[in-house]
């Protein structure tokens, strides 16, 4: 098994385990799980179950969501920044110039 995987499995076991703990169905750490799509990302649910304990399913998926618009969030702005460093380059050596990346 490889690092990545025992991260993986790591993270859904933790997750499983707050969820059961706070009495939702297992299908709902799945749908969770699935959604954050890192072991990082699910992390991070982890710790906001166990510090804020919400008692209802809408809470957990609310936060969820969250979370996922964070990823995106930051995931477009990367994006954003690569885009404006290549026009940079552009503006800066012309087309021809240095932008073997």
């Amino acid at each position: 098994m490889t690092d990545a995987n025992r991260q993986w499995n790591w993270a859904k076991q933790s997750l499983d385990s707050i969820i059961e703990n706070l009495g939702f169905p297992k299908e709902l750490s799945d749908l969770v799980a699935k959604q954050l799509g890192s072991p990082k990302a699910i992390f991070r649910m982890v710790g906001y179950l166990e510090n804020v304990r919400p008692t209802s399913e809408e809470i957990v998926v609310d936060e969820m969501l969250a979370i996922s618009s964070e990823i995106d969030a930051w995931r477009d702005k990367k994006a954003a920044e690569e885009a404006n460093m290549r026009y940079n380059e552009i503006i800066r050596y012309g087309l021809n110039g240095p932008m073997p990346r």
